[in-house]
C-alpha cells in the first residue's frame, strides 16, 4: 500500500511538472520578455537568448534572426567573423569577444546600378512596455570610398496589423570602429517584429554590421501586491500615480488611462483632428497635422517614423521641418484656446510627447501668453529618435494661452513633432475675451559667428561668447548646462543668490524611459591637446550606495563617445563630502558637447548627487604649453610634448615596472591582448612643431612582443592633415627593447609626429620609451627593411638601383618583398637584363659610412636573383682607406625565392661601407634584389652550428606570409616574461635568464592556427641531422611539427608532449634538391610549445657520419684577415713615425689617434653577461614615400610615380 501511495505521488508530481511546462511554453507566454519557465526556455530564440535578453550571434541559430532581403543574391545580411587575417573591409573584430573568432551580423558586398536593401528580421515578439528599448553596437565604415549613402542602416518595427514604422536612424558617418546606440521601441500593444535595414548601391563586405543586441525593460508590469501610493492594473501589475492619465498605456491593459475624460482630462492624439489647438501663426513656417504615411514610407530619413499614441506610421501628430521650398523663417508656433486663471492648488498641467530628431531640430519652447509672453519650459537641440514625455505646470492669475514654439535649422534632415497632448482638469476653457499679450523683447543678435561661440577664446566684449558655455567661473556660466534627460531622473540647477552657491543636482523627472539623467553643454570647441575639465562632485546620504556619475563627450560628427570618467558608490554621509576631479578632454577636431550622466539608486532627501565648480582649463585649440623637454620624454612624469589622439579607437596607457629607462619605471604600452580593447588603432600625437632650418632625428626604444602583435608606425602629419609613414615595424620582435632611429625630413610648414599602434591581431603588446627628438641627422642604420625609405644607401655605376615594390609588374623583379612578404613591401633592385645592364657592366649599392669597432660583426641580408643568367652579386666591405674586401658572392638563378646571405666584418676601428656589386651577364628580363640588411655585434653563425638563442634567432626567421601562418614564434626568458606562462629556465644556460623561442595557446587567437619558423635555404643532402630541445607540458594540447620544404611540405616529425622540462629530438633529413627546415607550432586551447638549442649539421647525419662532400660556403671570411693586415701595416707605420718624431724632439708625446673614429656607442647595451641582444635598429626614411602598413583610415595611397624611385 505504501509503495502504491509513493507511486501515485510521483505520478502527480510528474503530471504537475508537465502541466507547468506546457503552461510556461504556451504561445501566449512565448517571447514576452518574461521568463515563465524555470529555465527560461520560453524566451529562447526570440531575437535574444533567455534570461539576459541578449543576442551576440555567437550561436549559429542567430537567436532566431533571419535574412529576408528581396535581392539576397546582390545584397543581404550574413553571419560573419573577422577570421585569421585583417580584411580591408568590415570590423577588425566582433564587439562581444573583441577577437577575430567572434561573430557578428554584417552585410555582403554590393555593386548595383541602383540601391539595394538588405533586410534582417527578428522572430515575432509579444507586446512591449513604454520603456522598452534595444541597445546595440553598430559598425558603419565606407572602406571602398563609394559613399555610405543617405540610409546605410536603420531599424523599423513590423506591426502585426498596421504596417512598418521606422524607429531608429543613426548618423551616416564613416568610422572604423564599433559604436553604441539605443533604439527606443516604446509601447507596442500587439505582436511585432524588429527589422534591421541597410540600403546601398555600392559597398564592401561587412562595412555595415551589428552585434551585441540587448533588450532592456521591455516587459509589462509583473503581478504584485500594490502599495497604497500606486494604482493597481487589471493584469495585477502596478503603476505610479504620475503615470495615470498621462496619455500612455503604462499598465499594458489600459487601466491607467481609463475614465480620464470623465474626470476632466483632455487628450488630443491628433488622429481625428487638432482638438481645437490653433495652428495659425504669424511665421511663414507652419506646424501641420500629418502622419508618417503622408510624409514618406520610402525615405527613412523623413519624418519621425511613427506617431506616439499608436506607435505606427498611420498615426497622426503635429510636425514642423524645413519645407520643400526652403526655409524662410526659422520658427513656428501653435497655441491653445484661452484658458481660465489657475492657482497652486489647481494648476493647469500639460503632458505632451515630443520627437526632436536630427540636425534640423533647434529646440522646443512652451510659453504662457497672459498679459505678457514668457517661457515656462524649454528643451534645446535634438534628443534622438524617441518620443519623450514632458510635463509643464502653469500657474497664473490671468486668462492665458499655451504657446508651443519650435526652432528649425536649415540642415539636411530631421524636424520636431508633438503628439498625445493631455491637459489636466485645471486647464479650463475660458469664456472671457482674448486680450493681446505684450510681446517680449527680441533677443540680442549673437556677438560673433556661431562657430566662435564657446570656442574657449574670448571674441566679444565682456566675453559674451563664452559666458553661458557651462564654465562656472563666469557669472552665468552654470546656465549653459541644459537638461537633456528623457527618463525618470533629470538635472536641475540650484542657485542661492545670498550665499552665491550654485550646483547641479539630480531630481525626479517626468520622462518614461529608465535611462540616466543627462545634462549637456552647448556645442564647444574645437579644443587643444591639454584641454581638461575640472569639477567637484558629491554622492552623499544614508544609503550605502547612492548611485553612479559619469562624464561623456558627444562629438558633432562621430556622435556619442565612450565614457571618459565614472564613479559609483558614495563620497560620504554628510553633504559636504565633496571630491575634486581634473579630467583630460584633449584635442577634439570637431565641435562637441560635454555631458554629465547620473543615476540615483533612490531619489529622496536622504540621497543626493551634485556637481559644482565646473571649469574648462587650457582648452583653446591653439594653446600649447611649454614642455621643458619638448618631445624628448621618458614618460616618468607625464607625456611631455605628446598627447592622446581623441579620434582613434583606443589610448596608449602608462605602464609601470618594465620600462627601458631604469627597468622599474614607466613606459607607454598598448596591450593587444586586453579583452576590453576594441578597434584598429591608437595614436600618440606630438604638439605641433615649427619648421626648422634642417631635418631632425627621432630616436626611441620600442617593443613588439607576442605571437599576434600588429604594427608600430611613426607618421608625420602636415598642416593640412596629410600623413606619411616615416618608420614602421610589424610582427614579433622578442620580449626585449629595440632602439629605433627615424629621420624627420626638413619641413617648410608646421608639422606633427605620431606613434601609431595598428592592431592586426589580439595577442601581443606594443610599447615605447625614452623618446628623443633632436635637430640633426640620424646616424647610420643598423637595420634597414627599405619600407618606404632607402636608409641612406646610394647607387653608382652603369645603372641606378631602383627602390620599388612588387606591386609594379611592368618590369622584372620579385613579386613580393622579404620583410612583409606582400606586393606592397619595398626592396632595392638592379635590372640586369642585357638591354639595361650589358654583360660585364657594373652597378653598386653602397651603404652609409659605418664606424669601425674592435669586434667582428656579422652583416645579414636577403637577396633575390631571377631570370636566366641574372649576373653576379658580390658583397664587399670597403674601408675608408685601403682596398675593399669580398665577404660574399653568388651567380646563379635561384628561383623565385628570397635567400639569406651573411658575412663577417672586422674593421679594427677603421670606418667602412658595405657595397653590393652586381655585374651583368647578358641575360634577358633578369634582376638582382636586396632586402632586410642588418648588422649584429657578433660573428656570423657557421652553417651547422647550434643556435642557443642567446644572441637572437641566428639565421632562423618567422614568415610574414599569411598564407603560410597567422602567428609568430617569440623570443623571451622566464626572467623578463610578465604575461605568458613559460618554462622556469631555458635549456642552454639552465637559468631564468636564458632565452628560448615559444608559441603560446591563448583564447585571444583561433585554435589550430600555426606559426612557422624557417631555416635558411640549405643544399641538397643525403643526410643532414636536425636537432633541437623542446618543451611541451602535459597540460598543453598544442603540438610541434618538423617539415622539409622543397617543392611542397614533407613532414618529418610530430611532437605532442614532452616528459620533463626539456627533451632532445633529432631527425635525419634527405633531399635531392635545395630545401628549408620548417618548425611549425600548432595552437591548441591551452599550454605552449617552446624550443631551444636548435642545430642542423649539413652533410652529417644523426649517426655522425659524413654523407655529403664538404664544400666551402659562399660567404668569404678572408675579409677580416685582409682588413686586419691593412690595419696592422697602418699601425706599424704610425709607430715608426712617432718613434722618429720622438727621437728628434726628445719630448714625451701622447699618441695621436685623430685619424681613427671613436668606439661606437652601439656597444653599450644591457648589463647582462649571459645575453647579447641584437644591436640598435635604426631606420633612415625620406619624406615622400608612403607605406603599405598604413591602417587604411588615413587616405594614404600609392601613385605610379613613387612605386619606383631611382637612387641617386
Amino acid at each position: 500500500m505504501k509503495r502504491r501511495r509513493n507511486s501515485v505521488l510521483v505520478l502527480l508530481l510528474v503530471l504537475s511538472w508537465a502541466a507547468d511546462s506546457l503552461c510556461c511554453e504556451s504561445p501566449g507566454n512565448k517571447c514576452d520578455f518574461v521568463c515563465d519557465c524555470s529555465d527560461c526556455s520560453d524566451e529562447q530564440n526570440c531575437g535574444y537568448a533567455q534570461r539576459l535578453f541578449v543576442c551576440d550571434f555567437e550561436d549559429a541559430g542567430l537567436c532566431g534572426w533571419k535574412d529576408q532581403s528581396l535581392s539576397a543574391a546582390e545584397y543581404s545580411w550574413q553571419r560573419q567573423q573577422r577570421g585569421d587575417t585583417l580584411s580591408h573591409s568590415g570590423p577588425s573584430s566582433d564587439y562581444t569577444t573583441g577577437t577575430g573568432t567572434g561573430w557578428f551580423m554584417g552585410v555582403s558586398a554590393v555593386k548595383a546600378d541602383s540601391s539595394r536593401t538588405a533586410v534582417l528580421d527578428s522572430p515575432e515578439m509579444r507586446q512591449s512596455s513604454p520603456t522598452c528599448r534595444l541597445r546595440l553596437r553598430y559598425f558603419l565604415w565606407d572602406s571602398g570610398h563609394t559613399n555610405l549613402g543617405p540610409a546605410p542602416l536603420w531599424a523599423s518595427v513590423l506591426h502585426q496589423d498596421s504596417g512598418e514604422a521606422v524607429v531608429w536612424r543613426p548618423e551616416a558617418t564613416s568610422v572604423r570602429g564599433w559604436r553604441e546606440e539605443t533604439v527606443f521601441l516604446g509601447r507596442i500593444p500587439t505582436a511585432f517584429r524588429i527589422r534591421l535595414n541597410s540600403q546601398r548601391s555600392a559597398g564592401q563586405r561587412g562595412d555595415v554590421a551589428v552585434d551585441q543586441l540587448e533588450f532592456l525593460d521591455c516587459a509589462l508590469p509583473l503581478p504584485q501586491e500594490c502599495p497604497a501610493t500606486m494604482l493597481p492594473c487589471k493584469n495585477e501589475g502596478c503603476v505610479t500615480q504620475q503615470q495615470v492619465c498621462d496619455g500612455s498605456d503604462d499598465c499594458g491593459d489600459g487601466t491607467d488611462e481609463e475614465n480620464c475624460e470623465s474626470e476632466g482630462y483632455q487628450l488630443c492624439d491628433f488622429d481625428n483632428g487638432t482638438c481645437a489647438w490653433d495652428l495659425r501663426s504669424v511665421s511663414r513656417l507652419k506646424w501641420v497635422r500629418t502622419s508618417q504615411e503622408n510624409i514618406s514610407t520610402s525615405d527613412p530619413l523623413k519624418g519621425p517614423g511613427r506617431d506616439h499614441s499608436s506607435n505606427s506610421a498611420a498615426g497622426h501628430f503635429l510636425y514642423v521641418t524645413v519645407p520643400d521650398g526652403g526655409l524662410t523663417n526659422d520658427w513656428a508656433s501653435f497655441q491653445s484656446r484661452l484658458l481660465d486663471p489657475t492657482n497652486t492648488s489647481h494648476p493647469c498641467k500639460m503632458v505632451m510627447y515630443t520627437h526632436q530628431f536630427g540636425p534640423r531640430s533647434g529646440g522646443l519652447t512652451v510659453l504662457v501668453a497672459d498679459k505678457n509672453i514668457y517661457p515656462v519650459w524649454e528643451r534645446g537641440g535634438a534628443l534622438g529618435d524617441v518620443w519623450v514625455k514632458a510635463e509643464v505646470e502653469i500657474v497664473t492669475s490671468s486668462p492665458f494661452q499655451i504657446v508651443l514654439m519650435a526652432a528649425i535649422r536649415n540642415f539636411t534632415y530631421g524636424g520636431i513633432a508633438i503628439d498625445s497632448i493631455m491637459l489636466s482638469p485645471g486647464c479650463r476653457v475660458s469664456s472671457e475675451n482674448y486680450t493681446l499679450a505684450n510681446f517680449p523683447k527680441s533677443p540680442k543678435d549673437p556677438c560673433t559667428e556661431p562657430d566662435k561661440m564657446c570656442d574657449f577664446k574670448q571674441d566679444c566684449p565682456k566675453a559674451e561668447d563664452e559666458a553661458k558655455c557651462g564654465d562656472f567661473s563666469y557669472t552665468d556660466g552654470s546656465s549653459g548646462w541644459t537638461d537633456s534627460s528623457i527618463g525618470s531622473q533629470g538635472w536641475k540647477l540650484h542657485e542661492n543668490s545670498t550665499s552665491k552657491e550654485e550646483y547641479l543636482y539630480v531630481v525626479q523627472a517626468p520622462g518614461q524611459q529608465l535611462t540616466e539623467a543627462q545634462t549637456r553643454t552647448p556645442l564647444l570647441g574645437p579644443s587643444g591637446p591639454v584641454c581638461s575639465l575640472s569639477f567637484d562632485f558629491a554622492l552623499t546620504g544614508n544609503p550605502d550606495h547612492i548611485g553612479e556619475l559619469s562624464v561623456r563627450v558627444i562629438d558633432s560628427v562621430l556622435g556619442l563617445q565612450p565614457k571618459l570618467w565614472e564613479f559609483s558608490g558614495k563620497t560620504g554621509a554628510e553633504e559636504g563630502a565633496w571630491r575634486s576631479v581634473n579630467l583630460t578632454i584633449g584635442a577634439r577636431k570637431h565641435r562637441f558637447q560635454l555631458a554629465f550622466e547620473a543615476r540615483a539608486r533612490k531619489l529622496c532627501p536622504c540621497a543626493k548627487i551634485k556637481v559644482q565648480n565646473v571649469g574648462f582649463v587650457n582648452c583653446y585649440a591653439e594653446y600649447l604649453p611649454s614642455a621643458p623637454t619638448g618631445l624628448s620624454c621618458n614618460f616618468e612624469d607625464g607625456l611631455c610634448g605628446w598627447y592622446q589622439d581623441q579620434s582613434d579607437n583606443f589610448d596608449w596607457r602608462v605602464a609601470s615596472g618594465t620600462d627601458h629607462t631604469i627597468g622599474g619605471g614607466k613606459s607607454l604600452v598598448v596591450d593587444m591582448w586586453n579583452p576590453s580593447l576594441r578597434g584598429m588603432f591608437g595614436r600618440l600625437v606630438s604638439f605641433p612643431q615649427s619648421p626648422g632650418p634642417s631635418g631632425y632625428c627621432l630616436t626611441f626604444f620600442y617593443k613588439l612582443y607576442g605571437p599576434n602583435t600588429g604594427t608600430l608606425n611613426v607618421k608625420l602629419s602636415d598642416g593640412t592633415g596629410y600623413e606619411i609613414i616615416l618608420w614602421t615595424r610589424s610582427g614579433a620582435h622578442g620580449n626585449m627593447w629595440h632602439e629605433g632611429h627615424c629621420p624627420v625630413p626638413h619641413q617648410l610648414t608646421s608639422f606633427q609626429l605620431m606613434f601609431e599602434a595598428v592592431r592586426s591581431g589580439f595577442d601581443g603588446q606594443v610599447a615605447i620609451d625614452d623618446v628623443t627628438f633632436v635637430e640633426r641627422s640620424c646616424s647610420a642604420p643598423r637595420a634597414c627593411s627599405f619600407e618606404g625609405h632607402r636608409c641612406g644607401y646610394t647607387s653608382s655605376g652603369r645603372i641606378q638601383w631602383l627602390h620599388r615594390s612588387g606591386g609594379n609588374t611592368t618590369r622584372p623583379g620579385p613579386k613580393t618583398d622579404h620583410t612583409l612578404e606582400t606586393q606592397l613591401g619595398f626592396y632595392m633592385m638592379a635590372n640586369t637584363g642585357a638591354d639595361v645592364l650589358p654583360s660585364g657592366s657594373t652597378t653598386v649599392l653602397t651603404s652609409p659610412v659605418r664606424q669601425g669597432t674592435t669586434k667582428t660583426e656579422c652583416v645579414h641580408f636577403w637577396y633575390h636573383m631571377g631570370g636566366e643568367n641574372p649576373g653576379s652579386l658580390t658583397v664587399y666591405m670597403k674601408p675608408v682607406t685601403g682596398h675593399r674586401v669580398k665577404i660574399f658572392s653568388d651567380t646563379l638563378d635561384q628561383g623565385d625565392v628570397w635567400r639569406h646571405g651573411n658575412g663577417n666584418i672586422t674593421s679594427n676601428l677603421v670606418d667602412w661601407q658595405l657595397e653590393f656589386e652586381v655585374v651583368g651577364a647578358g641575360g634577358g628580363d633578369t634582376h638582382v634584389a636586396v632586402d632586410d640588411v642588418s648588422f649584429s655585434a657578433h660573428a656570423c653563425q657557421h652553417q651547422g652550428s647550434r643556435c642557443n638563442l642567446e644572441r637572437g634567432m641566428c639565421s632562423w626567421s618567422n614568415t610574414q606570409n599569411t598564407e603560410l601562418d597567422k602567428l609568430d614564434w617569440e623570443l623571451t626568458s622566464w626572467e623578463t616574461e610578465k604575461h605568458y606562462s613559460v618554462p622556469a629556465e631555458d635549456h642552454s644556460l639552465g637559468t631564468e635568464k636564458g632565452h628560448f623561442l615559444f608559441f603560446p595557446s591563448t583564447n585571444r587567437t583561433t585554435d589550430n592556427q600555426n606559426a612557422q619558423l624557417l631555416s635558411p635555404h640549405l643544399p641538397s643532402t643525403k643526410g643532414t641531422c636536425m636537432k633541437f630541445w623542446a618543451h611541451i607540458p602535459s597540460s598543453s594540447d598544442s603540438l610541434l611539427r618538423v617539415w622539409r620544404l622543397s617543392k611542397g611540405f614533407h613532414q618529418l616529425m610530430e611532437v605532442r608532449e614532452v616528459m620533463g622540462l626539456w627533451r632532445r629530438f633529432q631527425v635525419d633529413i634527405t633531399s635531392a634538391e635545395e630545401y628549408q627546415i620548417v618548425l611549425e607550432g600548432i595552437k591548441g586551447t591551452s599550454g605552449l610549445v617552446a624550443l631551444d638549442d636548435i642545430e642542423y649539421t649539413v652533410g652529417i647525419n644523426c649517426a655522425n657520419q659524413v654523407t655529403d662532400p664538404q664544400t666551402s660556403a659562399k660567404r668569404d671570411n678572408v675579409g677580416g684577415i685582409v682588413a686586419s693586415a691593412i690595419v696592422v701595416v697602418l699601425l706599424i707605420a704610425t709607430l715608426v713615425a712617432l718613434l722618429f718624431y720622438y727621437l728628434r724632439t726628445r719630448q714625451m708625446m701622447e699618441p695621436k689617434t685623430s685619424s681613427l673614429s671613436s668606439p661606437s656607442s652601439a656597444d653599450v647595451g644591457f648589463a647582462n653577461t649571459t645575453y647579447e641582444p641584437e644591436p640598435v635598429d635604426r631606420m633612415m626614411v625620406p619624406p615622400a614615400q608612403n607605406h603599405p602598413m598604413a591602417a587604411g583610415f588615413n587616405n594614404i595611397t600609392f601613385s605610379d610615380d613613387i612605386r619606383e624611385v631611382e637612387v641617386a
